[in-house]
């Protein structure tokens, strides 16, 4: 066996060693980094808090490091424990057990936030009976382990050291390597035009190459896989500070079954109510005389619009002036027949009289309606009551025989058109109350009644079309606009329910936030039920008596994804 046949098996011994298990260099590494946390959490600790709460109020007590004999400052919030609103204007008093000498000054400073000044005089741990009377009653809350002379604990001066000379000592040790290896590099390419000299580089090249997977592993030992390193949050809870639930106005709910009335939703569309629209056109060609009435203007039933002047040609005219002589004539000759009767009236024959009266007034009814007709002008009325609608007329414009020219609206009734489906058709008939609501939520109402059944299919998607009837006094719906119809069922039930104020998402999921202590918060994935527009039935992810957060979810969930 030759020399270079050696190297080349040593070489191949060597990789299959150094590659036969990578990962074991990080298989010691503590991930959980639990000290490092709680040094963390020390080293951040400004103050000390101490919470207690009753059914009625909330207290958190927050002071930073007492000594004794000297003035002490602590801040004290207060809150409705179901609710989380602070308490205002609350009347409160504090007595030590320990020392009934203590004397406390009480002020209010800001929402739901009392400042405490006293002077502790001893080294001991207090307990602070807080009574206090307010919008929900009198109470007596205890507050206790308030120690004088405890220091805020942070990380020793030698700890910190000891990191510092370890590293130092790792960063001479990196750079002694490297220096060693750069100098027996230079050595062996003084050689690399030799055989051995090739072998050994290569042998060499081969070692780091296969080594390279154990140095990363160490490496990769020393990160931080906790969750203030990362920025990945592995747990549902959370802090929120007192004064950021009052900025926010977090609001909390506590958690109970009741009565829950299902529903379903419809969409649908706004359309104009029988006589609620109406459109009025001219008869015949002309222009404009007169304008009576402006855009957006509200008119009565009858009310003048505008004058139109007719436009004839001349063979319309010869008719018409034709006509009107024949009619003149018939009159004439009807009036003097009357006349000549009414002269001989005492031997005239009944019959007679009452044939020329009946002629006389015929010829009279025939002028009156011709010249009514026959005039060069004409007065366009409004048909309806209602508000004017956008037209685009002036004095002069010629219009057209049959040309709409004004569109009247009144909006105090409307229709509200649904397009329904087979599984809830059986559920409309039903349908013991209903509710409409425009497409973003900003107006309601619940004076609805169901106006008409479907009569008909809609052969392109099989739905029906139902009309609604919808009272609208203050115009809030437009003609046009969409709508969700609520059809709301005739039995509630017992469920467990939220507002849908206090539901949001999170990475898709839909998510709660309860409140588990005066600044602690966690998240709850939750299953829904069915939702009737204000409220929704949880199935599972809470429990009754809890205190959920039903406003200012959004916030707290910025707070949540962001720590």
């Amino acid at each position: 066996m030759n020399h270079t046949l050696k190297i080349r098996i040593f070489a191949l011994f060597i990789w299959i060693i150094a590659n036969s298990n990578p990962l074991q260099a990080s298989g010691g590494d503590d991930h959980s980094h639990g000290p490092e946390e709680d040094l963390k959490s020390v080293q951040t600790a400004k103050y000390f808090s101490i919470e207690a709460s009753s059914d009625k109020y909330e207290l958190l007590l927050r002071y930073e490091p007492i000594h004794p004999n000297e003035p002490a400052k602590l801040i004290l919030f207060v809150s409705s424990f179901a609710t989380n609103r602070p308490i205002d204007s609350a009347d409160i008093s504090i007595r030590s057990q320990e020392d009934s000498s203590l004397v406390f000054q009480i002020r209010h400073s800001s929402e739901g936030t009392y400042i405490l000044e006293s002077r502790f005089t001893e080294l001991k741990k207090y307990s602070l009976a807080v009574r206090i009377n307010a919008s929900q009653g009198a109470d007596l809350i205890l507050l206790s382990g308030v120690e004088v002379g405890k220091e805020l604990v942070i990380a020793s001066e030698e700890h910190v050291h000891a990191h510092l000379d370890y590293s130092n000592w790792l960063l001479w040790l990196i750079v002694i390597s490297s220096l060693v290896i750069g100098l027996f590099l230079g050595l062996l390419f003084q050689k690399r035009n030799t055989k051995s000299g090739r072998s050994t580089i290569a042998i060499f090249l081969i070692i780091i190459n296969c080594f390279l997977p154990l140095l990363q592993s160490e490496a990769h030992g020393d990160d931080d896989h906790g969750a203030s390193k990362s920025g990945t949050n592995f747990s549902n809870s959370f802090l929120v500070p007192k004064e950021t639930q009052f900025l926010f106005d977090v609001i909390t709910q506590k958690l109970v079954s009741g009565s829950f009335t299902g529903s379903i939703k419809l969409f649908g569309t706004i359309i104009p109510s029988s006589g609620g629209q109406a459109q009025v056109g001219t008869p015949q060609n002309g222009k404009i005389l007169t304008l009576f009435v402006n855009v957006g203007q509200y008119v009565k039933a009858g009310q003048q619009l505008a004058i139109v002047e007719q436009n004839l040609d001349a063979g319309t005219q010869v008719n018409m002036m034709s006509e009107k002589n024949k009619l003149l004539a018939e009159y004439e000759a009807s009036k003097k027949e009357i006349d000549r009767l009414n002269t001989i009236a005492d031997i005239a024959a009944k019959k007679d009289m009452d044939e020329a009266n009946a002629r006389f007034q015929k010829a009279d009814s025939n002028l009156k309606l011709f010249k009514g007709n026959a005039g060069r002008t004409f007065v366009l009325q409004s048909p309806i009551a209602g508000v004017l609608g956008n037209f685009s007329l002036s004095i002069g414009s010629t219009v057209n025989a049959g040309q709409n020219l004004f569109t009247i609206t009144n909006l105090s009734q409307i229709y509200a058109e649904a397009q329904v489906f087979d599984k809830d058709a059986a559920k409309v008939r039903k349908g013991a109350k209903f509710t409409i609501e425009c497409a973003n939520d900003s107006h309601i109402t619940s004076e609805v009644k169901l106006l008409s059944l479907a009569q008909e299919i809609n052969a392109s998607n099989q739905s029906q079309r139902v009309l609604f009837q919808l009272n609208n006094p203050d115009n809030d719906f437009k003609i046009g606009e969409f709508v969700n119809i609520r059809v709301f069922a005739s039995e509630s039930s017992h469920q467990i329910v939220l507002p849908n104020s206090a539901i949001t998402e999170i990475n898709g999921k839909p998510v709660v936030f309860i409140k588990d202590a005066a600044e602690k918060y966690s998240v709850s994935y939750v299953q829904l039920g069915e939702n009737n527009g204000s409220f929704t039935s949880i199935l599972k992810g809470v429990e009754e008596d809890e205190r959920i957060v039903v406003n200012a979810s959004y916030q707290l969930k910025m707070i949540f994804l962001n720590q």
